[in-house]
Order: C-alpha cells, then structure tokens, then sequence
C-alpha cells in the first residue's frame, strides 16, 4: 500500500470530536505500530494532526492555517508556546 492511501485511512479514523490513543488508532486500522507512527509523523508534519502524549487528535482548519503561517512566514509578531499565542520579543540590541 502506497504512504498516502495509509495517510488517508489513518486520517479516516481519527474522530472529529477528540483526541484517540495511538494503539486504538494502529488496532482499528490493522497497521503495524511502526507504520501508524510513520504515517502520524507525516500527517503532524502536514499540520493535518497533533500529537498529545499517546494520542491524536485532528486540526481544525484554522489551527492548520495558523501553524502553516507561523512554520513559513518568519516575520509574523506572534509565537505559538505550548499552546499559548504569544507576541514575538523584539530584537532591542540593534
């Protein structure tokens, strides 16, 4: 099976409504654990998941769009720390 159908039927699994362990994740779709792991690791790096301890859970759009912006766009006035949307400390020493 090609790594974007495992995406996909990984991403399929994941309820909109919150965050599923891993290994409930790997035990509904059949895949072995490495391959699952694989896979979430290019579904966070596409900004479609995020990973919480030993859980996934699904981006919303907006939370996408924003990472998406911030990994892209370094000159915005605002990080994102643990969660937290913080405004960038500025450069004084010019």
């Amino acid at each position: 099976m090609k790594e974007e159908d495992v995406d996909w039927c990984l991403y399929q699994l994941i309820p909109e409504a919150g965050p599923i362990p891993v290994c409930d994740l790997a035990a509904a779709s059949g895949f072995d654990p490495a391959v699952v792991d694989t896979s979430l690791a290019r579904l966070e790096r596409y900004f479609l998941i995020e990973r919480t301890g030993s859980s996934v859970m699904l981006m919303s759009f907006g939370e996408a769009f924003i990472r998406n912006q911030m990994q892209y766009e370094e000159d915005l006035p605002f990080v994102i720390e643990d969660g937290v949307i913080r405004e960038k400390k500025k450069d004084h020493a010019r």
